[in-house]
């Protein structure tokens, strides 16, 4: 990952506070290095700015991004509900007591065994986009209602999901046509307009375009369709500045409006709750000289919480708490055998020593969730913050 040192890496004295940098060094005397601090402070303050900015929306948290139970915990405790895809995620929040009926399981494509321990669980609300799949449903007809995923390819996100998943508006009602045959319930519509969207007429287009294919539906004379999902994608700062959350969500407000009331709306918010609410603490364990630069090998790496430049483009800001008026050009590696684990090249850093630690901000997405232990270095450790105002709820209750 080649980038600026502006870009990547600020060492002015106000990039971490006092408070900040003892928290960090305090907590590697704890626990040692590589670490990664949740704070569950963040997730409140993120889910509450979302749902502020989509008063008339139920949040669905998406599990994928950072599916750790202190998040589901916190979460639960703010009243919010969950988006799941696979059968573990299921496991997850059945065993933190979140009720089924606060759940949907959103993945398009399923084995029956996935269905069935959905089911099990509780949850009834499931996705589908083409008729293979609402075929695995005949045996269930009677206890599942299902959601339509429609497609909008949008080519500028960190991840066009549509490119996988969902289908056109006429396929839409190709699969509505068939489901009535069958006897099955179809509930309503889907989308995900991508990954870190930037622009929210993405998600006004795809809006108006599932109005339409809902108004197809009653001229049809099939079932009237009664919720809309709108999916996630909603941007969060990583080392540029986005639209503030509750400017990006008043043309989504708008185009919500021009909805029947009776419709339902729900998005699956993942990466915009959790993105900001873990910080990685890295060590230098070890440098060398090579062609004009530095090379610092730190403990954590592409393979562990810093995978999320891979699997998806992630820039994150890093600091360090060593600070030094001179810098030199430096690269950050991490720590396995392999040739592509770098994680910033051709960066200003002052002189690091052995031990010296690497802060990433922004490290709660697609981070910790598609860590390995390649090479066999064990993943960061998680060390969880500010789970108390969850503990007290739950003693008061």
């Amino acid at each position: 990952m080649a980038q600026s040192a502006l870009d990547v890496l600020s060492i002015s004295p106000s990039a971490l506070s006092a408070e900040e940098t003892h928290l960090i060094e305090s907590s590697v005397a704890q626990f040692g290095a590589p670490l990664l601090l949740l704070d569950c402070d963040s997730v409140r303050h993120q889910y509450r700015a979302l749902q502020n900015a989509l008063p008339n929306v139920t949040l669905h948290f998406a599990l994928k991004p950072l599916p750790h139970p202190a998040v589901v915990r916190t979460l639960l405790a703010e009243g919010a509900s969950f988006d799941l895809a696979t059968t573990g995620e299921v496991e997850l929040v059945a065993g933190e007591g979140v009720p089924a009926d606060k759940t949907i399981h959103t993945h398009p494509i399923k084995r029956d065994a996935d269905i069935r321990a959905a089911l099990e669980y509780g949850c009834c609300v499931f996705v589908v986009d083409n008729l293979n799949e609402l075929e695995k449903f005949i045996a269930y007809r009677d206890e599942v209602e299902l959601l339509v995923r429609l497609s909008f390819r949008n080519a500028d996100v960190f991840a066009d999901l549509s490119k996988k998943f969902g289908c056109s508006p006429d396929h839409a009602i190709e699969i509505i046509t068939r489901a009535k045959e069958l006897g099955i319930r179809i509930k309503g519509l889907s989308f995900h307009v991508g990954s870190q969207t930037l622009n929210p007429q993405k998600y006004v287009d795809a809006i108006l375009a599932c109005k339409e294919v809902m108004e197809r539906v009653v001229e049809l004379g099939l079932p009237a369709l009664s919720t809309l999902d709108i999916g996630g994608g909603f941007p969060v700062n990583y080392t540029k500045a986005v639209m503030p959350i509750d400017e990006f969500c008043v043309p989504i407000n708008q185009a919500l409006n021009t909805l029947p009331e009776t419709v339902q709306v729900l998005a699956e918010p993942g990466r915009f709750i959790v993105a900001g609410c873990m910080t990685s603490v890295a060590s230098v364990m070890g440098q060398a000289d090579r062609e004009g630069q530095t090379w610092y090998y730190l403990d954590d790496g592409l393979y562990g919480s810093f995978s999320g430049i891979i699997f998806d483009h992630g820039e994150y800001p890093l600091y360090t708490t060593k600070h030094a008026v001179e810098t030199f050009s430096s690269v950050l590696a991490g720590p396995t055998c392999d040739s592509i684990d770098v994680i910033a090249e051709n960066i200003m850093l002052p002189k690091l020593e052995n031990g010296d630690l690497i802060i990433g901000r922004m490290m709660g997405a697609y981070t910790s969730a598609t860590a390995t232990d390649f090479n066999f270095f064990k993943r960061a450790q998680t060390v969880v913050m500010n789970e108390e105002e969850v503990m007290a709820s739950r003693k008061m209750g």
